[in-house]
């Protein structure tokens, strides 16, 4: 596999020019930047970081559930290759509240062959796209460098970079994240708050093998997730009461373990963990509008929702996958692929996915996210009356697969 490259930023004073300039260089710029590039458009992906600090393990210590349609999306663009043999297919997943004995199963026979998604490491999707985009020509990795702003007009916008330079593109793209600086210089409004929970997260080493289960367990301080891995590993997304966090934190190891345990469980043997451990605060937000004159919004610049069903980056790379066909759609048909007509096509697509898994999300969080019997009796008899109605049950599986809805093409499989 290439090795992750980056090029130099415009020198002082001086102008390139791109058809689309990206700024961000997550999973998701890094996606978009795939899309685009690998369809021929000319693209400027800005990163403040540099790439081998965003390989770095200590940089993120994440896995991400990859559904099955994001895997398509990965292919499609050329960086499943380098990300398949360390993605651990999902072929069942478990949705349990506290120690009822009802729960919900999904199972990938209940489909057909395919599996329901993948969990790979935010490490190796880095890796691979890393790769992917240092294979296209068209693509340019200026890193670590930070854009200060950009200025739209008529016929394009001038971004600024810090070092000096500027380039001169047809359409910006902000991937910065939830606190996108190009989103507030637009002046775009959010709805956002913070959850009262913050993720723990870290790896697990198990006896026995996890069989590609996946496990949620909904608990009173919020949803415990146990997300296999490849090497009889699993993640742990582990939601805690904001205020227990930083006493868990502080637990030495053999302590820590003792407190993941009595939420795990027996049935995986003993546990030992692999690598440390980290914490993330939890919010929802939503942007007004995803585009502005010659801006268009992606990922967490654009919406962040509760991680409790692992859609995030899936949503993000949904995202990135409209917008690639709907500029390539425009650009092959003469049009000006930074229009506002084109940007709005993107911003009408998106949006309904987006607000759904928002709303879908935040309402199962405060549904689960508590101890009150009524409650928690209703909500477990609604557990198993889904577990017991398959035609339901099959669509919310293909919803979770990321099959429903408004397809962009290589979610679709088709190339773009």
């Amino acid at each position: 596999m290439l090795e992750a490259a980056s090029h130099p930023a415009p020198a002082i004073g001086t102008t390139t020019r791109a058809e689309l300039v990206i700024a961000g260089g997550g999973l998701v710029g890094l996606s978009l930047a795939a899309a685009c590039g690998s369809a021929g458009l000319d693209v400027a992906l800005v990163d403040r970081e540099r790439p081998e600090r965003r390989l770095d393990e200590a940089f993120d210590g994440r896995a991400s559930a990859v559904a099955f349609g994001s895997q398509r999306i990965l292919a499609g663009i050329g960086a499943w290759d380098g990300i398949a043999a360390d993605a651990q297919p999902i072929r069942e997943i478990r949705v349990a509240d506290g120690d009822s004995p009802l729960f919900l199963h999904y199972d990938h026979r209940d489909l057909g062959d395919a599996p329901l998604g993948f969990i790979a490491e935010n490490r190796t999707l880095r890796r691979a796209l890393m790769a992917r985009i240092a294979a296209l020509a068209n693509v340019r990795h200026i890193a670590p460098e930070t854009v200060l702003g950009a200025a739209p007009d008529s016929a394009g916008a001038t971004v600024r970079l810090a070092g000096g330079g500027a380039i001169r593109a047809a359409l910006v793209i902000a991937a910065e994240g939830r606190l996108s600086p190009l989103r507030q210089a637009a002046g775009i409004a959010t709805i956002d708050w913070r959850y009262p929970q913050i993720a723990i997260v870290c790896t697990v080493h198990h006896e026995r093998p996890h069989l590609g289960i996946a496990v949620e367990h909904f608990l009173p301080a919020g949803p415990f997730a146990i997300l296999p891995m490849t090497g009889d590993r699993s993640s742990i997304v582990w939601t805690e009461h904001a205020a227990a966090v930083p006493r868990l934190m502080a637990l030495a190891e053999a302590e820590f373990r003792a407190e993941l345990a009595r939420r795990f469980g027996d049935f995986l043997g003993r546990l030992e963990l692999v690598g440390p451990r980290w914490s993330y605060p939890l919010s929802l937000m939503h942007a007004a509008r995803y585009v502005a004159p010659r801006l268009a919004l992606i990922g967490d610049a654009a919406h962040v929702i509760h991680p409790i069903a692992g859609q995030g980056f899936n949503l993000g790379l949904r995202d990135a996958a409209a917008l690639a066909e709907t500029l390539v759609d425009a650009r092959r048909l003469g049009r000006d692929i930074g229009d506002i007509d084109v940007l709005e096509r993107y911003e009408r697509w998106r949006r309904f996915d987006n607000v759904t898994l928002a709303a879908v999300t935040d309402g199962l969080n405060r549904l689960f996210s508590n101890a009150i019997a009524p409650v928690a009796l209703a909500r477990d008899l609604g557990l198993a009356a889904v577990d017991r109605l398959p035609p339901l049950k099959r669509f919310l599986m293909r919803h979770a697969m990321g099959l429903v809805g408004t397809l962009p093409r290589l979610v679709r499989g088709e190339r773009l």
